[in-house]
């Protein structure tokens, strides 16, 4: 007997019983890989009763199955679910991604577990076919040609363009069936209806996506239609058509906010959304980039440890130096990972790949901690750029560190903060204030308790050749290299004061330092007995 998906929605016959009855060994070892993966006994069991509505639906053995048959089934059983009243849609679908992670690590699928977007091909075949033929077989030629050089979000963001182009010609003017019937006038009524139309999220769309929907309109038809003869027989986007693009400066956050955002990660107890943070405000990458780590992410070269970010935007990969807290935290992560996964992945979710918004979501709740309003993971990247290039760091390097093809992408860190804008500001800044006869000292008396306590930090953070502006919120990793250099001796005298450095590092949640102290109070002790 094949039930159809109906039956097996509307009456929920618990087939997972009768395939473990008739296949006990494949029941084991799915329920051992699922608990692997993190899966609670009920949920794997309800996973296991949809692997045998599959087995019911198509008359095949599991291993027998099909990537294409367990596609279809569970397209019939999410129409069966929209159709049957409180068939629980949101958690069969949920239950069908989970099932997708147990049977790719038990072995019994290839494909690693995806989340799937909502396929509106036929809404997109049935406004195609509104559009004159001779015009949509050029436009769809064109697409075909830039599928394979251009990233996917780019043929799609064409493929919008030049669909609700044409919609709006053949509704507009129907003596227009192709390419070259196309007049200045059709493009500049295009432009008004962009103007004019909302975003998705309320307001008018941005300057810069009228420019792009411009240039993938008609501005690069010799080039989109090279090799047959539909094409204008004139130029038809101009620059003057194009909005001026704002050029503004990247978003970060100045030291004293990042430093208030890293200590809000440390106190989160997701072991992820602390190491989130930490790899993206250290390194620079880009969310994309961590997702795609893997476990062998990590190599040391000399003495020094390095993170290879794998080939994302810009085609390339590269190796970024890796922070000593930073290491400790990765190897924390791996040694929880659960072994046997088939997934090379660093960052996996009941085996399946992390999804970006948990990424988003850790930075919000942090900067929300931290009392900072809207932070995004990509301003953590502008805000590692912006440090370096404050202390000293050569463009060429920060251009590596965030793997730039181009110096012209890292000069814009620059004009953040200009050195010799604030030298020359600063020096006129002195002769301005004699104008208004400022004082230049208070009387002694005048010394309040805040400005004692600056006083008394001042001269505690003084070097011999200077002093130290690091925010009190922001870790020192040289705060104790003297401690962990391999000369550096201690006797049983200073264990007063090296427990309370150690007891100063655990309240600062500072675990590399901590750990430094731990060990040296230790051999103390052992020297001791």
């Amino acid at each position: 007997m094949q039930p159809g998906a109906d039956y097996l929605v509307a009456r929920r016959p618990r087939l997972g019983i009768v395939l473990a009855r008739t296949d006990p060994e494949l029941h084991l070892r799915f329920m051992e890989t699922a608990r692997t993966l993190g899966f609670r006994d009920a949920l794997a069991m309800s996973q296991f009763n949809l692997l045998g509505h599959f087995v019911a639906l198509f008359g095949r053995q599991p291993h027998k199955l099909q990537q294409a048959d367990r596609d279809e089934g569970r397209s019939l059983l999410l129409e069966a679910a929209r159709r049957i009243p409180n068939r629980g849609v949101k958690a069969l679908s949920t239950s069908l991604f989970n099932l997708e992670a147990t049977l790719f690590h038990c072995g019994l699928s290839d494909e690693l577990p995806r989340r799937r977007h909502p396929d509106r091909a036929d809404i997109r075949a049935a406004e195609w076919s509104r559009v004159a033929i001779e015009m949509a077989a050029t436009m769809q030629h064109y697409l075909q040609q830039i599928d394979g050089t251009l990233l996917p979000g780019t043929v799609k963001n064409a493929e919008l363009t030049l669909r609700e182009f044409a919609l709006l010609v053949a509704a507009e003017d129907t003596t227009v069936t192709c390419v070259a019937d196309l007049k200045r006038r059709h493009v500049e009524r295009y432009r008004q209806w962009l103007l004019e139309r909302p975003a998705a999220r309320g307001g008018p769309l941005h300057r810069h996506t009228v420019g792009d929907r411009l240039s993938n309109s008609v501005d690069s038809s010799a080039a989109w239609t090279s090799g047959t003869h539909d094409r204008p027989d004139r130029q038809l986007v101009f620059d003057s058509d194009f909005p001026i693009a704002d050029e503004p400066l990247p978003r970060f956050l100045d030291d004293a906010a990042a430093a208030k955002l890293l200590a809000a990660a440390r106190r989160d107890p997701d072991p992820f959304a602390r190491l989130a943070i930490e790899i993206l405000a250290r390194t620079g990458m880009r969310r994309s980039g961590m997702l795609g780590l893997t476990i062998d992410a990590v190599v040391q070269i000399g003495s020094t440890y390095w993170l290879r970010v794998p080939v994302g935007k810009m085609h390339t990969d590269r190796y970024v130096p890796l922070h000593p807290q930073l290491k400790t935290l990765l190897d924390k992560w791996l040694l929880h990972r659960p072994e046997g996964l088939r997934s090379n992945l660093l960052f996996t979710d009941h085996g399946r790949p992390v999804n970006a918004s948990r990424i988003e979501a850790a930075v919000r709740k942090a900067a929300q901690e931290a009392g900072l309003g809207r932070v995004t993971p990509h301003q953590l990247r502008h805000t590692l750029a912006t440090q370096a290039i404050n202390r000293g760091m050569s463009l060429e390097a920060i251009a590596a560190l965030l793997g730039h093809r181009t110096l012209s992408m890292t000069r814009v860190y620059a004009r953040i903060a200009d050195r010799t804008v604030a030298d020359e500001y600063f020096a006129v800044s002195e002769k301005v204030e004699a104008l208004y006869d400022a004082p230049r000292q208070l009387p002694a008396e005048a010394e309040g308790s805040e400005m004692a306590k600056l006083r008394r930090e001042m001269h505690r953070r003084m070097l011999g050749n200077g002093y130290c502006a690091r925010p009190v919120e922001m870790d020192c990793h040289f705060e104790s290299i003297c401690e962990s250099c391999t000369f550096f001796v201690t006797t049983i005298e200073f264990r007063p004061t090296l427990q309370r450095q150690r007891d100063d590092a655990a309240a600062k949640g500072q675990v590399a330092r901590e750990q430094i102290f731990d060990g040296l109070l230790s051999r103390l002790d052992e020297d001791a007995s």
